[in-house]
């Protein structure tokens, strides 16, 4: 069986999978409908941006950043941030250190999927 996760629907535009965290970092994949919206958010996390394929537009404390394809973003920790997707877009997010709040749904999906 694969430990990879399972996509997790978090609105009608985006869904995420989280991928195996190391000890200190972890990664999960983004996938974006055009129009999708990340609200407004902020914590304590470094956080660095992939953009896999497609064109994001970020605001990372009040500055309009654009990101496309090959390119990368890094929010520092505790700055507040928002995503929208310009296009259909897939996006790699790394954080340190561990985000626990995202990592106990991580464990779940991936409890299921052992279950089967």
């Amino acid at each position: 069986m694969s430990n990879q996760g399972e996509w997790q629907q978090i609105s009608r535009e985006i869904r995420r999978k989280i991928l195996p965290p190391g000890q200190s970092m972890m990664s999960m994949l983004i996938e974006f409908k055009q129009g999708g919206f990340g609200p407004e958010h902020a914590h304590p996390h470094e956080q660095l941006g992939f953009v896999v394929k497609g064109k994001i537009r970020m605001y990372i404390d009040g500055v309009e950043v654009e990101v496309e394809e090959g390119e990368q973003v890094r929010v520092p920790s505790n700055v507040s941030h928002s995503v929208l997707a310009l296009e259909d877009s897939l996006v790699l997010e790394t954080f340190t250190p561990l985000r626990v709040d995202l990592l106990a749904t991580w464990q779940v999906s991936t409890e299921t999927e052992m279950n089967l």
